[in-house]
């Protein structure tokens, strides 16, 4: 008896315990670890950006495939008790909490009753159930009615209900409300035969419908689709028209029935009271029986669940949190059920009607059928499995201390000993390679003989390559080991090889611990594979070929396909989210069109082609939950933002709701008027600091698992104003006043450097001209002490006329010479006349012995003015020295004014005796005129800007002309 209650007992605990239930492949569980703090989940719902929205004990929780986001007392919420929310088409989420308190979350803000005074108006006893027609809420409770409150636009109208007018004393249940007919149904909780109601709440009128509701009777809606729960049993019935109700079928379970779902697809989920739900597949839609439910989640008390708009299955637990199951680990778990499958494996081979599973302990498997078979080696001796080997029905487990020999055929099971093992391999036939650290040994097992071929050396791995010929890896490099001579050589250092595997008679596959993938032959490396080349990892656990130009590698970070194209290679990487039970792959092995994967939750079966079927981009667009500009947090992300500076730090909140990327979210950005460059980030927030003023474009793709794209960019445009001094306007004043201040400045410091000079100049053209003065009153005494000496000739000879004479001309001389002495320039012509004066005079007092020329050019303007004066001593020197001296010949002066390349030429010629040179001239003559007059021209070029070039020339004695020629050019002739 004590036996029998201990066996019962034992087995309660198997089927009771939520820990013996199989466990589902890929499903994930969202708590308190998650972000998700809370002990009762309610209903869920999915707005239109993707966000998953959960009602709670705790507040309400927006999920976005990355982190949970709380909206508690603190963001407004009065009633922390949320059964259920309704995203409505404006993007707003009305949110139902028990009994009152209404509230809605509108751009990122907790709207409550203070807020809005309209949410006052809802007021119930009992909770609140709703009906929604895409423009309206209808908010009503499910006990006798006596107003629907509509919720649109944020404001609240009341329709009051008048059904009640026979019996006050009835009491009517409100089943559901459909918006489109305006139909209220209702059943009378006081007479459960009377037939359920129909009321128009708009025209108050009633009519009976064909069918009753019984008192025990809960009544679910989908479409035009009802379903009546008893206890243990659901009634279907379909809606033909507003009033008949025509049955579709009844089905009957074997636990109490929690709560009735019709997802999306209009698929039957029933909760149970015990915990878990049951799953039916086929549809309402179809019409279809049906069969037997599917188990899910036994032992979680199921609130809710949901099908989102990715056809993945969302479940809310009563202490649990939310449980998450994709599409494809839904459909894996519904036709390809796989009884006991959530070991941990660590190996896996196949033969020709089996897969072959080891496990972390000292147990396997033997998939077959849909079923696993356990083999138990050594109870509770946790050796894990390192590699697995079949011939036919002989199979060879290799743990890490032990390898076990079984036969299939017959069930015999043997321990062949006690190895360091870290590999077996297929040797010759009915023999295997033991690779462990006490070095390789080969294994004949029908005479069960042990060949020692490398000995005491770690041996990870080995492959016969060649008849007497195999490769042999130690911890790090590999070896080629001839199995006649034992000769032994070193063919590739430092590669640490894992596995290795023949891709055809002369190529050969290797699996690296750090370095990827090696393709080689028995010569030299082909081919390197890693991160770069597209591999998840470097880091390969084992190797699985398919055929010649495809094989797959098993790694940390999920299963690798790498087909060979020529010199090319195509790699699809599959993880998790593509049906692995979990990314930490030990190995597979491919079946036709079926790769059996083994992973730490379990064996994994998959078909080639859905997995090489998998989209390369996601059908989802980044959402920008808010910008910050600032200090200040936007939530309406369809304004346009403009901010000014200082306020130009700008951050981002994005997310990415694909959900069977299970959190595995980053983001490629740039922001266009900053770079063109794409960024990628694996953080939520992007954030861009001091930003200058400009408008600017942020595009944005959310990237999924093994980097999947969104196939459209989310834009937001922001603009960042310049402050009065960063505009053009303000730039170009300041520029204009700078050049302004900078000219202002220039001209200020040459002006006074200008005013310095011309007060220097001033005071040297003063000097100048008392120079000048000096000059002049030094050249009137020299003229009248020469006039003297001619008229005391005169007189010395006696010669009284000629005295006289000469003393008129004299005394015009000396009025003219007077007169002139006062002025700085005088014109040609009055040079002329001057001139013309004083040659007369010395041709008196000379007694004609000479003769005079003065010839004006008629390309020269007589009004045109020279320095006074200037002519007359080189006059007087050409008689006193030139004519004077000539015995022979009767004496000539000319006097020439012509316009010679844009100066005045003066040319003064005589026939006297000449000069030999210039300096020896101004040195025989020693003329105190020509003295004077040479400082008078350096006076005049430095007081007004003349220039006056003096050329002297006396021409040869063996040219037939005599004489001195002087020349003077002034430049500019019109000053």
């Amino acid at each position: 008896m004590k036996k029998s209650t201990l066996f019962i007992s034992f087995l309660l605990l198997i089927f009771l315990s939520p820990f013996f239930f199989p466990q589902i492949p890929g499903l994930v569980n969202y708590g308190e670890e998650s972000g998700l703090n809370n002990s009762y989940t309610y209903n869920l719902s999915q707005d239109h950006n993707g966000f998953i929205w959960v009602g709670s004990d705790n507040g309400f929780f927006r999920f976005d495939g990355k982190e949970f986001i709380q909206y508690s007392k603190k963001s407004g919420l009065k009633n922390l008790e949320i059964l259920s929310s309704l995203p409505l088409d404006n993007g707003e989420i009305f949110i139902f909490p028990f009994l009152n308190d209404f509230a809605y979350l509108k751009n990122g803000q907790i709207i409550n009753s203070d807020s809005n005074k309209e949410l006052r108006k809802i007021h119930f006893k009992y909770n609140a159930n709703y009906s929604y027609d895409h423009q309206s809420i209808y908010i009503f409770t499910s006990y006798n009615p006596e107003n629907i409150y509509v919720f649109k636009n944020e404001k609240v109208t009341t329709i009051p209900l008048h059904f009640n007018t026979h019996n006050s004393s009835d009491i009517y249940y409100a089943l559901t409300l459909d918006p489109a007919t305006h139909l209220l149904y209702l059943s009378n909780k006081n007479n459960s035969k009377e037939n359920i109601l129909a009321y128009d709440i708009f025209t108050g009128k009633k009519t009976t419908c064909n069918i009753p509701l019984g008192k025990e009777v809960t009544l679910y809606r989908k479409g035009d689709f009802f379903i009546f729960k008893e206890k243990r049993k659901i009634t279907i019935y379909q809606l033909c028209n507003k009033f008949i109700f025509k049955k579709i079928q009844t089905y009957s379970v074997k636990e109490n029935i929690h709560q009735v779902i019709v997802d999306k697809n209009y698929r039957i989920w029933l909760c149970i009271e015990e915990g878990g739900a049951l799953y039916f597949r086929e549809t309402l839609k179809d019409h279809k029986k049906l069969t037997t439910p599917i188990p899910f989640l036994s032992g979680n008390i199921i609130n809710h669940l949901m099908v989102d708009r990715d056809n993945n299955t969302w479940f809310s637990t009563r202490n649990n949190g939310v449980y998450f199951i994709t599409k494809k680990f839904l459909k894996s778990y519904v036709h390809l059920p796989v009884r006991n499958n959530s070991a941990y494996i660590t190996a896996i081979s196949k033969n020709d009607n089996n897969i072959l599973l080891g496990y972390n302990e000292s147990k396997a498997g033997i998939y077959n059928s849909h079923a696993i078979r356990d083999l138990v080696f050594e109870e509770n001796r946790k050796i894990e499995h390192k590699a697995i080997v079949s011939d036919s029905n002989m199979v060879f487990f290799g743990l890490s201390r032990s390898l076990v020999q079984y036969n299939m055929a017959t069930g015999q099971k043997q321990i062949l000993g006690d190895f360091n093992l870290k590999s077996i391999v297929p040797y010759t036939n009915n023999s295997i390679l033991i690779c462990s650290s006490e070095g390789l040994t080969s294994y004949h097992y029908p005479s069960r003989q042990y060949t020692e071929m490398i000995r005491q050396e770690r041996v990870y791995t080995a492959l016969p390559y060649d008849k007497d010929s195999l490769f042999a890896g130690s911890f790090k490099d590999l070896y080629k080991f001839n199995t006649k001579t034992k000769e032994k050589k070193l063919f590739l250092e430092d590669y640490y090889f894992t596995d290795l595997k023949k891709l055809s008679s002369t190529v050969y596959v290797g699996a690296t611990n750090r370095n990827g993938i090696i393709i080689f032959t028995n010569h030299k490396i082909l081919h390197k594979l890693s991160e770069n080349t597209g591999l998840p990892t470097n880091q390969i656990k084992k190797i699985e070929v398919e055929n010649e130009k495809v094989f797959w590698a098993s790694t940390n970070s999920g299963l690798s396909r790498v087909e060979i194209t020529g010199s090319r290679f195509r790699i699809n990487n599959f993880t998790q989210p593509d049906g692995l039970p979990s990314n930490l792959v030990a190995g597979c092995v491919i079946k036709n069109d079926t790769i059996y994967v083994g992973t730490s939750k379990g064996l994994g079966i998959l078909s080639v082609k859905d997995l090489l079927m998998q989209q390369k981009l996601i059908e989802k667009k980044a959402i920008i939950n808010s910008v910050m500009i600032g200090h200040k947090e936007f939530f309406n992300v369809n304004q346009k933002f403009i901010s000014q500076a200082p306020e130009n730090d700008i951050m981002f909140n994005l997310s990415f709701p694909d959900y069977v990327s299970q959190g595995k979210i980053r983001y490629k950005y740039k922001v266009e008027g900053l770079g063109e460059s794409w960024l990628i980030s694996s953080s939520p927030k992007i954030i861009l600091n001091s930003v200058p003023p400009g408008e600017y474009v942020l595009k944005v793709f959310g990237l999924g698992y093994n980097g999947r794209q969104a196939t459209i960019p989310t834009e937001l445009y922001f603009e960042i104003k310049p402050q009065f001094w960063q505009t053009w306007w303000f730039r170009t004043l300041l520029i204009v006043c700078g050049t302004a201040l900078l000219f202002i400045l220039i001209n200020w410091y040459f002006q006074k450097k200008r005013n310095k000079k011309l007060e220097t100049l001033y005071y040297e053209k003063k000097i100048a001209e008392l120079e000048l003065q000096a000059i002049k009153a030094q050249i009137n005494p020299h003229f009248i002490y020469n006039c003297l000496n001619s008229i005391q000739f005169l007189l010395y000879k006696k010669d009284y006329e000629e005295t006289e004479n000469y003393l008129n001309i004299f005394s015009q001389m000396i009025r003219k010479t007077l007169y002139y002495s006062e002025k700085t320039f005088m014109p040609v012509k009055e040079e002329v006349e001057y001139l013309s004066l004083y040659l007369n005079m010395e041709k008196l007092r000379l007694k004609e012995q000479f003769e005079y020329t003065i010839k004006v050019s008629e390309t020269v303007n007589e009004n045109w003015v020279i320095p006074s004066l200037l002519i007359q001593p080189f006059v007087e020197n050409a008689i006193k020295h030139g004519i004077a001296s000539i015995t022979d010949r009767k004496g000539k002066i000319g006097i020439f004014f012509d316009y010679i390349n844009a100066s005045l030429c003066i040319t003064i010629e005589d026939n006297g005796v000449g000069i030999n040179s210039v300096n020896q001239s101004i040195t025989k003559t020693g003329s105190f005129g020509v003295r004077l007059s040479q400082k008078r021209i350096e006076t005049f070029k430095q007081l007004f800007e003349t220039h006056i070039t003096l050329e002297i020339k006396s021409f040869p004695e063996q040219e037939s002309k005599h004489g001195t020629q002087i020349k003077l050019y002034i430049t500019p002739y019109e000053n």
